[in-house]
Parts: C-alpha cells; sequence; structure tokens
C-alpha cells in the first residue's frame, strides 16, 4: 500500500464512524436543551427561581413558629402534669404493699381502703395520658406493670386473713406444747431419780430395807434405768425440735425438723413400750398430746410451715413490687424525656424559623449577586470563552505536526461539535501516519522471523551433533569391555578345540590298537562324548560371542524396532560389559556386583538397543559413585567407613542388581553404595546436560537420554538417595505381551567370567 493509497481510504474514527459520516455530523445542530443560548437563559432563570423559593421557606418558617408555641402550651405542659400524676400515684401504690403486710389486725381496714384509693388515682392520671394520646408505648408497658402489681397486691390482701388466723393459732399450740413438756418433765425427773436411788442403795423408799444386790443391781434394772433416761432425752429433743421450728425463718428448714421429731416420736414410743410401771401409763396421755400438738392437723408444724410460706410469698410480691415500681418510674422518667424532647424540639424550631426570617432577605439578595457573577465566570468565561481559546491553541499545534495528542471533546454544545470535528481530522492524519509505519515494521519482523528460524535450525543440528557424540562416547567407553567379552568365550573355543584335538589323538589310537572289541567300544563311546560335549560347548561360546557383536553393532547403529527380550539376560550383559569398560579404563576399578534376578519376569516388548543404553548407562553411573567413594576413603579395601576413619563396619563398593515381576510391571532396579545425591540434586538429575561430574567425565545427557527410553516404553524411572549412604534407580516398565519363561540355568564357573569382590 502507497501513502497515496493509504491517504485516500476512508478510515473510521473513534466512534465507528466515517469521516463522511463525520462531516455530515458536523452540519447537524445539537439540540435545543444543549444549545449554548438554552443554557445561558436557564443561567439567568435559575436566580429568580431561588428568590421566588427562599420567599415561600420565609413564609413556611414563620407558620412553623406559631405551630410550636402552640405544641407547647396545649399538648407538652399538660402531658408532663399528668406524668407526674402517675409517678406520685405509683409511689403511694408500690409502698401500700409493705404498709399491708406489716400492718396489724386492727390496722388492716384502714390500710386497704388507703391502698383502694391510691389504686383509683393511678388509674385515672394514667386514663389522663393515654387519652392525650403521650407515649403509647411507655403507656401500654405502663398499663402492664399496673395490672401486675394490682394483682400482687390483691394476693396479699387475698392472704392475710390466713396469716392473721395462723399466728394466733401458732400462739396457743406454743403454749400447750410448752405445757405438756412440763408436765412430762414432771413426771419424768422423779421416776428416774427413785430409779437411780433403787440401783445404787436398793431401796425404793428411805424406810424399807434393801434389796439384795443381785437384785438392784442386775440387768433388767440397769435397762429399765436406761430407758428412763433416754425418754428424758427424747422429750428434752422433741421440746428443742417443736422451739426450732417457732424460731424458724424458711418453710424449707420445717420438713427436716419434721422428720427428726417423728423419730422422737418413735423412740418416746418404744421406750414406754418397754417401761412396764405405772409411771409409764401414767406419761402415755401426755405424750400422745405432745405428739398431736407436733404432728397432728393444725399442729406445731404445720401451722408454722404455712406461716412462713404465705410470709415467703409476701417477700417474693412485695420485691416484685418494688421492681415494678421501679420499671414505672423509668417509663415515667422516659415519658417525661420524650415530652421533653418533643418541648425542645419546637422550642429550637421556632428559634431556628424566626432566625431563617430575619437574615433570609439579606441571604437572597446576596445570593442574586453572588449566582450572577458566578455564571458568567464559570460558564460564559470557563465553559464557552476558555474552551474556544484551547480549540485555537490546539489547531496551531496540529498544523505544527502534533498528531498524538488527543483533541479534548468533552460536551454536546455547539463548542464540543467543534472539538469532535477536530479530533476526527486527527484521527484520520495519524491513521495515514501509521499505516505507513505498519508497512516498515512488517518488513523489518519478517526478516528477523527468517533470522530466528535459522538460528532455531542451527540449535536442532548442534543438539542433534552432541547427542551423537555422546552415543559415539559411550560405545568408546564399552568398547574394552567388549573386547574383555569376546576375548573370554574366544579363549573358551580355543581351549575346547586344543582339547578335542587331544580327544581326537586318542580315538584314533583307540580304534588303532587291536584290543578286545567290547573294552575299545566303551572307550571310544567316553571319547566320542567329550568330543561331543565340546563342541556343544564352543558353539555356546561362539553364540556368546556373536550376541555380543550384535549388542554392539545395535548400539551403534541406534533406533530400531522392539521385539521381545529376556530382561535379565540384556540386564545382565550390559552390566558386565560396563563392569569390564570401567575396568579398561581404570585398572583399580573394582565392584561387587550382587544379583536377585526374578526368574518369572520373562520376556518384554521393548527396543533391545535402547533399553540396553539404558541399563548401561544405570550401571555406569552406580560403579563410578561407588569406586568414587572407595577412592574417597583412602582407595584401599576394607578400609573402614568414617569422618576419622575408625570405628564402624568396613565398607566394600557393591552394586545391587535386582528384578521382579508384578501384575502389571516388571521393575528393574540398580542400587549402588557409593557417594549418594544431594536433595537438590535429585530434582534436576534427569535434566539435559545437568552433571555432578567433572567437565572431562560426563556430558548430562545418560540419564535425560535413559528417562526419554523409559518413558518411550510407557515406563517410567524414578531414583531414591540418602547422601553418604546409597542411591537406588528403579526403573518400571509395563508387561503388556511379556510372557514368562523358564528359570536361566546358573552360569558355570568356567563358562562366565565374573568379577571378583
Amino acid at each position: 500500500m502507497t501513502d497515496t493509497a493509504s491517504a485516500e481510504a476512508p478510515l473510521p474514527d473513534g466512534g465507528g464512524n466515517t469521516p463522511g459520516t463525520s462531516r455530515a455530523r458536523e452540519h447537524r445542530k445539537p439540540a435545543i436543551h444543549l444549545r449554548i443560548s438554552t443554557q445561558m437563559y436557564a443561567g439567568i432563570a435559575v436566580p429568580l427561581l431561588l428568590t421566588l423559593a427562599a420567599s415561600v421557606v420565609a413564609w413556611i418558617s414563620f407558620t412553623r413558629v406559631g405551630e410550636a408555641e402552640q405544641q407547647v402550651t396545649q399538648g407538652a405542659i399538660p402531658e408532663l402534669d399528668a406524668a407526674l400524676g402517675v409517678a406520685e400515684a405509683s409511689n403511694r401504690l408500690v409502698a401500700g404493699g409493705p404498709r399491708l403486710t406489716s400492718a396489724e389486725r386492727d390496722d388492716y381496714e384502714a390500710v386497704v381502703a388507703e391502698i383502694a384509693a391510691a389504686r383509683r388515682e393511678f388509674e385515672a392520671q394514667l386514663d389522663l395520658l393515654w387519652n392525650r394520646g403521650a407515649g403509647s408505648m411507655w403507656l401500654g408497658e405502663m398499663r402492664s406493670d399496673a395490672a401486675r402489681l394490682s394483682s400482687n397486691i390483691d394476693a396479699i390482701e387475698a392472704e392475710m386473713p390466713e396469716y392473721y388466723a395462723l399466728l394466733a393459732r401458732a400462739q396457743t399450740v406454743q403454749a400447750d406444747a410448752d405445757a405438756a413438756v412440763s408436765e412430762l418433765t414432771s413426771q419424768i425427773v422423779p421416776a428416774l431419780d427413785d430409779q437411780l436411788f433403787f440401783l445404787v442403795q436398793g431401796r425404793r423408799q428411805m424406810w424399807t430395807p434393801p434389796a439384795p444386790e443381785s437384785i438392784h443391781r442386775s440387768e433388767s434394772e440397769v435397762l429399765t434405768y436406761r430407758r428412763w433416761s433416754a425418754l428424758s432425752g427424747d422429750v428434752s429433743q422433741a421440746d428443742a425440735l417443736l422451739a426450732s421450728a417457732f424460731s424458724a425463718s424458711e418453710s424449707a428448714l420445717i420438713e427436716p425438723l419434721r422428720e427428726s421429731f417423728e423419730s422422737a416420736r418413735d423412740r418416746i414410743e418404744i421406750n414406754l413400750a418397754a417401761l412396764d410401771e405405772p409411771a409409764a401409763d401414767e406419761l402415755r396421755p401426755t405424750v400422745s398430746r405432745l405428739i398431736e400438738l407436733g404432728l397432728g392437723d393444725g399442729g406445731v408444724f404445720d401451722v408454722i410451715f404455712r406461716t412462713l410460706q404465705i410470709a415467703e410469698n409476701q417477700r417474693a410480691l412485695l420485691a416484685q413490687n418494688q421492681a415494678l415500681g421501679v420499671g414505672m418510674v423509668n417509663e415515667i422518667e422516659s415519658l417525661v424525656g420524650a415530652v421533653q424532647t418533643s418541648v425542645d424540639a419546637a422550642t429550637a424550631a421556632s428559634a431556628r424559623a424566626v432566625s431563617t426570617g430575619r437574615v433570609l432577605l439579606v441571604v437572597i439578595s446576596i445570593a442574586g449577586v453572588v449566582g450572577a457573577l458566578a455564571f458568567s465566570w464559570l460558564f460564559v468565561g470557563r465553559r464557552i470563552l476558555r474552551r474556544v481559546a484551547g480549540l485555537s491553541d490546539r489547531m496551531r499545534t496540529l498544523a505544527g505536526g502534533d498528531l498524538e495528542t488527543p483533541v479534548e471533546t468533552g460536551g454536546r454544545d455547539e463548542v464540543a461539535e467543534m472539538a469532535n470535528a477536530l479530533e476526527q481530522f486527527r484521527q484520520a492524519a495519524l491513521e495515514v501516519q501509521r499505516l505507513n509505519l505498519v508497512e516498515e515494521l512488517a518488513g523489518q519482523l519478517s526478516e528477523r522471523n527468517a533470522q530466528l528460524s535459522q538460528t532455531l535450525a542451527d540449535l536442532d543440528r548442534a543438539q542433534d551433533q552432541i547427542v551423537a557424540n555422546e552415543k559415539l562416547a559411550a560405545l568408546g567407553e564399552v568398547t574394552a569391555g567388549v573386547a574383555h567379552e569376546i576375548r573370554n568365550p574366544l579363549n573358551f573355543v580355543k581351549n575346547f578345540a586344543e582339547s578335542s584335538g587331544e580327544l581326537l589323538d586318542e580315538l584314533l589310537e583307540a580304534v588303532a590298537d587291536p584290543a578286545p572289541a567290547d573294552d575299545q567300544a566303551d572307550y571310544i563311546a567316553e571319547i566320542t562324548g567329550d568330543l561331543k560335549e565340546n563342541l556343544t560347548r564352543i558353539r555356546g561360546h561362539g553364540d556368546r560371542a556373536n550376541r555380543i557383536v550384535e549388542s554392539m553393532l545395535m548400539m551403534g547403529r541406534g533406533g530400531g524396532e522392539s521385539r521381545p527380550v529376556e530382561i535379565n539376560a540384556l540386564l545382565e550383559e550390559h552390566a558386565m560389559l560396563s563392569y569390564h569398560s570401567a575396568r579398561a579404563q581404570d585398572a583399580d576399578f573394582n565392584v561387587t556386583i550382587e544379583r536377585d534376578f526374578d526368574p518369572e519376569l520373562g520376556e518384554l516388548e521393548v527396543i533391545p538397543q535402547d533399553m540396553g543404553r539404558v541399563f548401561l548407562n544405570l550401571v555406569s553411573n552406580a560403579g563410578y559413585a561407588a569406586n568414587k567413594r572407595w577412592r574417597d576413603l583412602g582407595g584401599e579395601a576394607g578400609k573402614m567407613v568414617g569422618l576419622d576413619g575408625g570405628g564402624g563396619e568396613p565398607y566394600f563398593p557393591t552394586i545391587w542388581l535386582s528384578t521382579r515381576r508384578t501384575d502389571e510391571s516388571a521393575v528393574i532396579a540398580v542400587r549402588d553404595n557409593g557417594t549418594g545425591i544431594p536433595p537438590d540434586v535429585v530434582q534436576r538429575i534427569f535434566e539435559p546436560f545437568f552433571t555432578t561430574k567433572p567437565t572431562n567425565e560426563g556430558t548430562g545427557l545418560g540419564l535425560a537420554m535413559s528417562n526419554d527410553i523409559v518413558r518411550g516404553h510407557g515406563g517410567q524411572i524414578t531414583v531414591e538417595s540418602e547422601p553418604g549412604e546409597y542411591t537406588e534407580f528403579t526403573v518400571e516398565l509395563p508387561l503388556e505381551r511379556a510372557a514368562p519363561v523358564e528359570p536361566i540355568e546358573p552360569v558355570q564357573a568356567d563358562d562366565a567370567a565374573t568379577p571378583a569382590n
């Protein structure tokens, strides 16, 4: 797009309109209510309306002054007078309760009459307030409290006749009980003294001869004396219990006293029944009268219990009346406060109205002058002249080339229309300028994208080269181990071939010897069997060498197709390759490899060269860590573990290889007792190019590639380590089409080279 085409193209403005529609809108006049002339007329009319409104407010204020004065004189003052009357009557009504409970019987009727008069006066004052409609909320509560107060007084009045009768009955019963106790005492004490005299002297009378000691000091006479003594004590206890009942202050104390009195009664009756004497028979009527006075209907305990109940009930009612009186006083105070607040509000309103009327004319005059000046300055000066001057300045800056600063377009009047037109012109010019800049930036962006694409391709090639170098380095490291692995089966083939040659010589000699046929046949069969066994071993070791070569070729080629592979054998082969490779690079390298293979693991569908690379890498790392710890401890086999070299168990570098089959996966574990991995390093151990080895000993791609290979097989690889103790890598592969195989026969000592401890 050229600059000319960009300038000629219709561009939208900020509101979505094209310049054509914007120009059409420039010629449309603003609405009537948005025109400056309309706003000027409205500005002049506002002060006039304010003046009229002020006059109306002044008239209303003077009217409110008269209403406030009328409210105070005709409403508030009578309500205050009635409220004070209610307070005085309620106080007399509350005070009537204590007077009623403390009144003598002769004054009872007079006190009742005074309380009735106070009640009528209270109701009258309350009705007066209710009819005036003052404080209906408080009046409702006061009526409820007054009803409860009257109900309590009625309850007290209803109990007073019974209370007076109970007091009279209590005096009578007390006198009778005292007389009965005195009579019993006067009879029991002489009988007790006579029995004691008989016990000591053996005489019933002073003039009678003494009885034999076996009689007057017999057990029966002593028992008789004890019964008289117990009878005397029980009568004294009964008298004390009756006295306690008369002096009790609570009705709850009467029942325990009654039970104690019943116990004393039972003991008295038992002792009387045991005393078979005329004196005891004389006591029975008096004892029966005393018991009847205590426990019978209308007896001491019944009378005192009921008297205390009435007294307690009256005290509770008086306490309620006192609380009700306090509540009514508070309600009256609230009512008086509300009336006073109303009076204060009316007075304040009257004062405000008078003050407003005095200053309103002055305020109206000042408001008119100030309004005119404000209209001239705010509307004419700021809204018209200043905006026109601002548009003029903005036109000059646009002509000077400033297209970035927006034009202020506030408002919806004629000046705003001019500003909108100028803003649309600025946006059109700015859009043309931006389109030209976009074309230039688009070319620069394409150039940069091409450079970035080339850089990314170079990085991909470099990464592929690094991975290839890593594979070649790993292949070089295991070359010595492969040579050792091939040398062993070749040596065995050579030895078995030489042995077979000697057996052939012996066979030829046996054939040429004219010995008996039976002996020669057995000897020839033995030699033939040895030859067959040697040939079998030669074929087995040849196959072993062939497998080693094929593994090297597959490792060098990389990739490949998946096929069923016996995992135990694959792990064993690459563990030995790793061991002999390390021995070839370092003659002092020596670790013990412990094996715990699950014979039921069977075959798994894997890419053998890739999975072999994983096993080789894990075993190599384990050997490196175990050997490094051994060297850190001095490089001497059997050196003790510890900071100072003393104490503890001897340290031997060891690698543990284990496999096991679960329901869903095959688990291969490689564990060493080397230096371990710190926790912060474990989190990054599978990152590409991350290594803990020195710069010239590792690229940091081994574990990253191993992790990718295991994940590509649908499995996972995890690591668990304790610094200074151990490290264990666990490879978990899905079974998929795994099939169990026959257990692997143990390798003969002369058929395999197992590294020594």
